[in-house]
């Protein structure tokens, strides 16, 4: 297993920032504008509400929304 690493407070915003950027390039869809923790954790949250509703046989299809990152 990997090793944790503790980041200094520049480093952890600076990866915040850098991991918000990105989101806000390849992820086109409303999000809540209440800082960039809300803003990740609501992504997740209408993710797994859409492959829910597929699971569940409620919707035809799901597609994700957020973009492999390959």
């Amino acid at each position: 297993m990997g090793k944790r690493i503790h980041l200094c407070e520049y480093e952890a915003e600076s990866l915040a920032e850098g991991l918000n950027g990105l989101f806000n390039r390849y992820v086109e869809i409303p999000r809540i504008k209440h800082g960039k923790r809300q803003t990740l954790d609501t992504l997740i949250n209408e993710e797994a509400l859409l492959l829910a509703k597929y699971l569940r046989n409620e919707r035809k299809k799901w597609i994700p929304r957020i973009l492999p990152l390959i």
